[in-house]
């Protein structure tokens, strides 16, 4: 199964979500509709403080001010709970905002919770996904089963 699977397309709405953030000013919550007028990164990523996940999340960081010369916020969802992902932007001096999808519902929307193998098991979880939401709420990319390491570069390069 890919992200062309679950239905969603390049120009057409991004879903309708809500969920929990730890943002930089602490915990509250954010939604589609409060970034309408506002281009966004939503990436995906299995776990907090995790090799992969790390890595990726720093080249986010280290990569903000480009980002937003180029008129995005990013926005990281896992399943993580807040307390986790405060840990976790502490730790590593993140800039930007973390979503809680504990019960899997933005990863769901996204079609980005799906059946995994790993080592020979099979489990459901985060496939490493990115989407980029213009101002007017549309999709304009979408990145399926990315690595960690130089998506952000990738990223970078195709919106500049």
């Amino acid at each position: 199964m890919s992200i062309e699977d679950t239905g969603l397309n390049i120009g057409q709405a991004a879903p309708k979500w809500s969920a929990d953030i730890m943002g930089s000013n602490g915990q509250s919550t954010l939604s589609h509709e409060e970034l309408i007028g506002q281009s966004y990164i939503l990436y995906f990523y299995p776990k907090d403080n995790t090799p992969g996940c790390t890595t990726q999340a720093c080249d986010f960081r280290d990569q903000m001010e480009r980002l937003s010369a180029l008129g995005y916020k990013v926005i990281g969802c896992s399943p993580d709970g807040l307390k986790s992902h405060q840990n976790f932007q502490t730790k590593h001096s993140f800039s930007f905002d973390l979503i809680s999808d504990r019960e899997h519902q933005v990863a769901e929307l996204f079609g980005v919770w799906r059946e995994k193998k790993n080592y020979g098991r099979t489990y459901m979880g985060i496939v490493r996904s990115t989407f980029v939401v213009n101002a007017d709420g549309l999709i304009t990319h979408m990145f399926d089963n990315v690595r960690a390491k130089g998506h952000v570069q990738k990223l970078i390069d195709t919106l500049a």
